[in-house]
């Protein structure tokens, strides 16, 4: 097992401020998945990577990192090689099979053929614990930049509202945050409802027009939209997202909150 007692990070001071990384671009505004079972370390490489511009999800052992990265699709996986239960090899080998989001590797093993066999198994970069953090920052930049910068531009059918990713070409919605990742199981007609009101959430939607998009072939009155509202209301309340729809009294259902 590892010896976490070796890894001495350093503290974050007053002067390791936002400005201090300004040469950074700021729109490669990435999604890491941060796979440590130290929440100690992990607290600080997210403070880093958010100083940075970046997301941040976290897990702590093998099987929930496979899960955020199906869940989530990270844009990096930083993965420590040590862990409790399935280690950072294993995790590896599995994303490999699963496609090519790039991993670099976090370990205390500062060995030559450790650091052949991460690169070897498909790795992205290998940095040696004890680390310094802003130098994972930066490599996590480094490997950011060349990746997001190479791959094609996003579906439009997909949008991201706050929390909200709606895939419509998939009919799939995803609500991710710090630390978690929740996919949401819509029946058709909610998620109609949810698609449309995100092509323009501040805008208020009348119940009849939701009615002309979402349900153009039905012969239900205007008010049971009000009915698959309010179960879709309640699925994203499930998952932290409250008074999502919001009401508007006596005219309809906007995405957006009031401000």
């Amino acid at each position: 097992m590892e010896n976490k007692h070796l890894l001495a990070l350093p503290r974050m001071h007053a002067t390791d401020s936002p400005s201090a990384a300004a040469h950074w671009d700021r729109s490669l505004n990435g999604l890491v998945l941060i796979v440590e079972d130290e929440p100690e370390i992990a607290d600080i490489i997210a403070a880093y990577l958010h100083r940075e511009g970046l997301r941040t999800l976290r897990a702590q052992d093998g099987l929930h990192a496979l899960a955020l990265h199906r869940s989530a699709r990270p844009d990096l996986i930083l993965l420590d090689v040590q862990m409790p239960g399935m280690d950072g090899w294993t995790v590896l080998n599995t994303l490999r099979q699963r496609g090519d989001t790039p991993v670099i590797m976090l370990t205390a093993l500062d060995q030559d053929l450790d650091k052949l066999t991460a690169l070897r198994m498909g790795a992205d970069d290998y940095v040696v614990k004890p680390f310094n953090p802003a130098e994972v920052a930066a490599r996590a930049r480094a490997v950011l930049r060349r990746t997001l910068n190479a791959r094609p531009a996003a579906p439009p059918g997909i949008l991201r509202v706050g929390t909200l990713l709606i895939d419509a070409e998939h009919h799939c919605v995803h609500v991710e945050g710090e630390g978690y990742s929740h996919e949401l199981l819509l029946t058709l007609t909610e998620f109609k409802l949810l698609h449309c009101m995100a092509l323009a959430p501040s805008r208020i939607f009348s119940r009849s027009e939701l009615m002309h998009q979402c349900l153009p072939e039905s012969e239900a009155l205007e008010r049971t939209v009000d009915s698959h509202v309010s179960k879709l209301r309640r699925k994203l309340d499930d998952v932290g997202l409250e008074n999502v729809p919001a009401s508007v009294r006596g005219v309809g259902y906007r995405l957006a909150a009031d401000h």
